[in-house]
């Protein structure tokens, strides 16, 4: 299924169109940026910012104040390293860096994170003294954790008081953890070491893709500048696959450590290496071993991945028995199969007593593409729509389900195409959702294939972090009352399109062919078939159960620079009436009578209830037996509870939809809304 592009001009620098919740991830890039490249990358992103984003906004005076606010708070977002006179020297440019910009000076971007690192190590060196001193846990004072309620030190004394604090926090933190004092300060010597090693190798391109992103979020959250490097880590997330080792790596005290093998890898078919080993060197075929021990970890993935077939050597310690062994592997493609689709078929009878019928659970991470495969023809290109075509065959072909449950929690968007072709697997031909452009056009794009896939009762679960694509889905589900919506009280509220264009250097003959990265930009507008924006409302559930997660302040709606809500003209479409306000009375009713009955949602409610009081506070003790008297209440269960997951850990860790209280309820829904489906049908013969 294909879209209508944009506009010509959009379509000509267009790499594919996303839907993406949009935070921006910095980029991690092994080689020092070119102070040219630089400059011509500056250049492009702001005439491409004036000419696509969907606002029409100049880059002017205001562009430049709201840039160098968001640019330092990026730095220094809890007031714990500039001074008063760092931000006024600062702001004597607010309003020159949109003019710079323009002539591709970024030099402020520089001259901010160099003045940032000076700071960082001045305070780190100061912590690293206050960590060893003797601070007194009954003297009756607190920390300001809210920064809106600071302004930044006026000077040192100021600086090294709110730093006494912060350690003493720091380390009571630990101590009310019940970690020894001597164990409490070598962990954190080792905190403050690697936040200073850590920022002081952020390179160019990285100061760069923060800077130009803090420049595209002043025209709204998702719009972002992605640095080659970025760009890739984007593709892959997007196409589910990669060329390297298969192992998924962490960093822990300045070590590369191998988190997990994943299965089907170079190193999974090696079987040398083993998770918990550390990374120490890397060297490509036969080439010098490069020293990775206290190297960012982002720089240490760049070693390794590469060129499938291509070869890769690792020095390793064996978390074992300490030997170090030299591996050489094979880079292979590793398809990344935890982040697509995945089906499984539940007998309710078996969870719930008393209940029967057969669900069929499908779980949508994010609705992906492999939009190069495609292009090139691969006959089996990844696609959410794809695979969840082969998970309802495979329903079909396991003596079918009687209902299915859609799960789009935690999924922040994706491929608008996907989220169009998805649709049309539960609703016969018809518009899916409608796309306002910057000139103001409105066009519709419409599932075509007639007939679906399935057309049995369906469920839909959402929460506050399902966003874009995800909405657009649940909200077809809702207009066309295809299904009931499950969840927190709204999605995420994300009803932006982004294009991913390339920074274009054509222009610039002496860089023609240099990789300048992307421009991620928001467009166009999506609405919903009923004529409602998703935008900041997003989708609401019809059914809202209690969680956390929907009382913290997630969502559009609390984004700087956000677009309002919005609607447009009504489309033609044919309802299909598989819901309506009688049946959801009813389901509503009977799932309110049994969360309010249940003991682990009692204990929901009062976890929310704690985190709410909680919430909006400025201050927080640093009073030993304050702190440990709020704690004590709630350390036993805490236990208790980590204790169960423990227990449950290994059995649920691959489950799609593991068994507990909150899963259970959506399951008694489902199974209480083919009953309705079923008498209603039964009543209407």
């Amino acid at each position: 299924m294909k879209l209508n592009p944009p506009s010509k001009a959009a379509a000509a620098l267009s790499l594919c169109m996303f839907l993406l919740l949009g935070t921006a991830i910095f980029a991690q890039q092994a080689n020092v940026s070119d102070s040219s490249s630089d400059s011509v990358t500056a250049k492009r992103v702001c005439a491409m910012v004036s000419r696509f984003h969907i606002s029409g906004k100049p880059i002017n005076d205001e562009i430049s104040q709201k840039l160098m606010k968001r640019f330092i708070k990026q730095l220094d977002p809890q007031k714990l390293y500039f001074y008063k006179s760092d931000i006024a020297s600062f702001e004597a440019e607010k309003n020159q860096l949109d003019d710079k910009l323009a002539m591709g000076d970024v030099k402020f971007a520089y001259n901010a994170f160099d003045l940032y690192l000076k700071r960082l190590q001045e305070r780190m060196d100061y912590a690293q003294q206050l960590v060893d001193v003797d601070h007194d846990f009954t003297v009756d004072e607190s920390i300001v954790v809210d920064a809106k309620e600071l302004d930044f030190p006026k000077d040192q004394s100021e600086m090294n008081e709110r730093w006494r604090k912060r350690v003493k926090f720091d380390l009571l933190n630990l101590i009310l953890e019940d970690t020894e004092l001597a164990k409490a300060r070598e962990q954190l010597h080792k905190r403050y070491r690697n936040n200073l090693r850590t920022m002081s190798q952020t390179d160019n391109p990285e100061k760069l893709e923060m800077y130009l992103s803090a420049l595209t979020h002043c025209f709204d959250p998702h719009s972002s500048y992605m640095s080659p490097q970025t760009l890739e880590d984007f593709r892959i997330s997007m196409e589910l696959s990669l060329d390297g080792i298969g192992a998924a790596l962490r960093s822990e005290d300045g070590y590369t450590v191998v988190a997990e093998i994943v299965p089907g890898g170079a190193a999974d078919a090696d079987g040398r290496l083993k998770a918990g080993d550390k990374i120490v060197a890397v060297a490509q075929e036969d080439g010098e071993f490069v020293d990775v021990v206290e190297m960012k970890l982002s720089k240490v993935v760049r070693y390794i991945r590469g060129k499938r077939g291509t070869i890769v050597q690792l020095r390793v310690k064996k978390e074992k028995n300490s030997a170090v062994e030299v591996y050489k592997l094979t880079r292979k493609k590793i398809e990344l199969s935890t982040s697509e689709v995945k089906g499984k078929i539940i007998e309710t009878g078996e969870r719930l007593p008393g209940k029967t019928g057969r669900i069929g659970v499908i779980s949508i991470p994010s609705f992906y593409r492999d939009f190069r495969g495609a292009q090139r023809g691969d006959e089996n290109f990844k696609s959410t729509a794809r695979d969840v075509r082969k998970v309802l065959y495979d329903f079909r072909d396991q003596g079918g389900v009687d209902g299915i449950v859609i799960d789009l929690r935690f999924n922040g968007g994706g491929a608008l195409s996907e989220a169009i072709e998805v649709s049309g697997l539960f609703v016969d031909e018809g518009p899916v959702v409608q796309v306002k452009q910057p000139d103001g056009e409105r066009k519709i794009h419409s599932d075509v294939e007639p007939g679906a896939v399935y057309t049995g009762p369906l469920v839909v679960v959402c929460n506050r972090l399902s966003a874009s694509a995800s909405e657009i889905f649940a909200g077809v589900i809702k207009d066309y009352k295809r299904g009931i919506i499950i969840g927190d009280t709204t999605t995420h509220g994300k009803g932006t399109v982004q294009n991913v264009m390339p920074v274009s250097n054509q222009m610039f003959s002496f860089l023609r062919g240099q990789d300048l990265g992307a421009l991620k930009l928001t467009i166009n507008q999506f609405y919903r078939v009923n004529g409602d924006s998703t935008q900041n409302r997003g989708v609401r559930s019809d059914i809202v159960l209690p969680s956390l997660i929907d009382n913290m302040d997630l969502g559009e709606s609390f984004l700087d620079d956000a677009m309002e809500f919005d609607k447009t003209e009504v489309a033609q479409f044919a309802p299909v009436d598989m819901v309506s306000q009688q049946i959801l009375k009813r389901l509503q009713q009977s799932s309110t009578q049994r969360v309010v009955a249940d003991k682990e949602f009692k204990e929901t409610q009062e976890e929310i209830n704690k985190y709410l009081k909680k919430k909006n506070q400025k201050t927080i003790s640093l009073v030993e037996a304050t702190r440990r008297k709020e704690l004590s209440n709630d350390k036993e269960k805490e236990d208790k509870k980590k204790e169960e997951e423990e227990k449950k850990k290994s059995e649920t860790d691959k489950e799609i939809f593991k068994k507990d209280y909150y899963n259970d309820e959506i399951l008694n829904i489902t199974v209480d809304y083919l009953n309705v489906l079923k008498n209603m049908n039964t009543v209407q013969r």
